[in-house]
């Protein structure tokens, strides 16, 4: 049995990306504000952190500072896993406002994640984000305790929370295959 303990990045600096005028997963650079690194060093006092093995993190710039945070105050070493990334609203990358991102995020809420049938949409599926995430955590079920530094859309695909607070620990258990 592997522990995961699902952590959400601390609180992002979002309004970069309208200063920047950022667009697609250039959207995605931002570093945590003052207010989310405290969330993340709160975070990393919880002592059930204490019996981790290794971090995995996501690319993105959010979840890999939570992730350094987390690795200074537990000694431990990071690994980034490209497929812990979060959901991505638009598949062709394309999008640049948050007006776009909230009609890509409304669709995707008034679907429930998952593609009308016969249909194709811009952003990726509930089952896609599940299957990523499962995937990567399938190559960890040899350590017993795993941090996971990643996101609350592709969290939320393993459990059951509507939304998932800044730095916020969710214990999962995992059967070895």
């Amino acid at each position: 049995m592997t522990i995961f303990f699902l952590i959400r990045h601390g609180e992002p600096q979002w309004d970069i990306n309208e200063k920047y005028k950022l667009k697609g997963h250039g959207r995605d650079l931002v570093p945590l504000t003052p207010n989310g690194i405290q969330q993340v060093y709160e975070a990393s006092k919880d002592d059930r952190l204490k019996k981790a093995q290794i971090i995995l993190s996501s690319p993105y710039t959010r979840a890999l500072q939570t992730a350094a945070i987390l690795s200074k105050q537990l000694n431990i070493e990071v690994q980034v896993e490209f497929d812990l990334r979060e959901w991505q609203p638009d598949l062709s990358f394309q999008f640049d406002t948050l007006e776009q991102l909230k009609e890509l995020g409304d669709d995707f809420d008034k679907h429930k994640g998952i593609y009308p049938e016969g249909e194709t949409r811009l952003w990726e599926s509930s089952l896609m984000m599940k299957t990523r995430i499962e995937s990567v955590m399938n190559r960890y079920l040899n350590f017993e305790y795993v941090i996971i530094a990643g996101h609350g859309m592709i969290f939320r695909t393993q459990y059951q929370i509507d939304e998932i607070p800044h730095a916020y620990i969710i214990e999962l258990k995992k059967k070895k295959l």
